[in-house]
């Protein structure tokens, strides 16, 4: 299809997030950006987590403005009514969305256009595409429509400059393993000193789905695939910012065949300058969040509480949560956890019934809640994470120093830098109950703790500054930038 479109009134962004948590809030972050400076947004969702938003945040919860709209596309997987609200098989979910959303993603967009114009229950045409950089389909249906693409990488800088050197480690035959006893022999201590932007970085450290035997392993392949095709994008914003990740922007930006780099973060606090009603209702929450905390949190002392969440998938074993959980009672110290239902693999998450009895004086537990209000509460001292970005990201803009237990994929990356390069976080190598009360108490005690806290604010007034509308604030004039010379204004569209 080729069109010609002078001048826009009202540009219209689809916006399509890879279909889990981490990725589905910072898109509505960004979302809700390109709405206040006067785009239509149509937000797209896979059906199955449309249907789990609407049960956590109720049925009228995604109806607060015409111009913001939701629509859903199938992911293709089978849908169990048991598993309604879990997040799903990670790689099924990636094997899927890459063979089967392509077809419904260009029926949604042709159905949009054909609305367009039809009185005030219209929309306009849709003039471009944001999409999230592993829903790379999406470049097939900015082809065809001939409209503008923007990809959206929800990770760390550091996290997509390990993924495009997933090939060289193909071809180095430093992966696949040879066999899988190569993850515990020390092979994965193996430094690398030739990535582009980091001085040196261990195997252990890269993003883990390089963990496999299997060169046709679906998550190694997939990741392999979806960077093979970043240069379909006209641009690439990312949610990070200059100063926190420079060298590795820097030298992202003399990566062979990829479109322009932005880093536009932290997105939420670019967001935190508007103040709409309507869309503050919008909530990406996939899980019912727990309101109370906050009553409890008022009470506590500035900087006393240790904060636990694993995020939205991470997995572990009962007796890793036994220890956990022993380890923060040791620490004497007040703590409020956030524990999923499914956070144990394959059973329900049940703490011992000594450790609740001991520390119900000082523990605040609940199943989910808003975190980035959290981390911006003064009784937080420290952040015990799985080190996701999102995470990642909120507690550098809570100024909250982090112990980090990295679960899987890139999260490891940001731990690395976390501990090594922003001087912010320590690492948990082991899960016992006498390393998690040694770091407790050093993270909030003692020397290393004191440093931490004050590299934590540090950065939290630089990822301010990036977001400001100052001179200095390069994620706020990138933001502009790419809305102007690449999502709206006068573009001549081509097939």
């Amino acid at each position: 299809m080729v069109g010609c479109l002078s001048r826009i009134e009202k540009p219209h962004a689809v916006c399509i997030p890879y279909p889990s948590q981490g990725h589905v809030t910072p898109m509505l972050k960004l979302a809700k950006l390109l709405h206040h400076k006067g785009f239509h947004i149509t937000f797209v969702n896979t059906e199955y987590n449309h249907k789990r938003l609407l049960k956590s945040r109720g049925s009228d919860s995604l109806r607060s403005l015409p111009s913001f709209r939701f629509e859903t596309i199938p992911d293709g997987l089978p849908e169990g009514e048991d598993h309604a609200d879990v997040t799903q098989d990670v790689p099924s979910l990636c094997d899927s969305t890459r063979k089967t959303c392509s077809p419904h993603f260009k029926n949604l967009i042709s159905k949009l256009n054909c609305c367009s114009g039809d009185g005030d229950g219209g929309v306009p045409p849709v003039t471009c595409i944001v999409s999230d950089s592993v829903m790379s389909f999406s470049a097939d249906a900015a082809e065809e429509f001939g409209i503008p693409l923007v990809f959206f990488w929800t990770a760390s800088a550091c996290g997509f400059m390990c993924y495009m050197h997933y090939h060289k480690l193909v071809e180095k035959g430093l992966i696949p393993l040879k066999d899988m006893s190569y993850v515990t022999n020390g092979y994965l201590e193996t430094t690398l000193d030739w990535v582009p932007g980091i001085k040196e970085i261990r195997l252990r450290d890269m993003p883990t789905f390089l963990r496999t035997t299997d060169l046709k392993d679906i998550m190694l392949d997939f990741f392999i695939g979806e960077c093979a095709r970043a240069h379909k994008a006209s641009a690439i914003v990312m949610n990070t910012f200059d100063a926190l990740e420079h060298d590795v922007l820097e030298a992202c930006s003399s990566l062979d065949n990829l479109p322009p780099i932005y880093p536009i973060g932290p997105l939420n606090f670019q967001l935190n300058r508007y103040n709409n009603e309507h869309l503050n209702k919008i909530s990406s929450s996939l899980w019912k969040e727990d309101l109370e905390c906050f009553e409890w949190l008022d009470k506590q002392k500035p900087n006393s509480v240790v904060y636990l969440n694993f995020g939205s998938i991470t997995t572990m074993t009962n007796d890793q949560l036994v220890e956990f959980a022993w380890g923060l009672a040791n620490s004497k110290k007040r703590f409020f956890w956030v524990i999923r239902p499914d956070l144990v693999g394959g059973e329900n998450a049940v703490l011992p019934h000594e450790f609740v009895e001991e520390t119900k004086t000082r523990g605040m537990l609940a199943n989910w809640c808003p975190q980035e209000q959290v981390l911006a509460h003064p009784s937080i001292g420290v952040f015990l994470t799985h080190c996701g970005w999102n995470s990642t990201l909120e507690s550098i803009c809570g100024g909250v120093p982090m112990i980090c237990w990295p679960f899987f994929a890139e999260q490891q990356t940001n731990c690395r830098f976390c501990n090594k390069e922003w001087g912010n976080g320590l690492e948990i190598e082991h899960v016992s109950r006498e390393k998690i009360e040694s770091l407790v108490r050093e993270s909030m005690d003692g020397e290393k703790g004191h440093d931490m806290r004050e590299k934590a604010l540090e950065w939290k007034k630089l990822a301010k500054d990036a977001a400001s509308d100052a001179q200095n604030g390069t994620s706020f004039h990138n933001l502009e930038k790419v809305i102007h010379q690449v999502l709206s204004g006068d573009f001549t569209a081509t097939k």
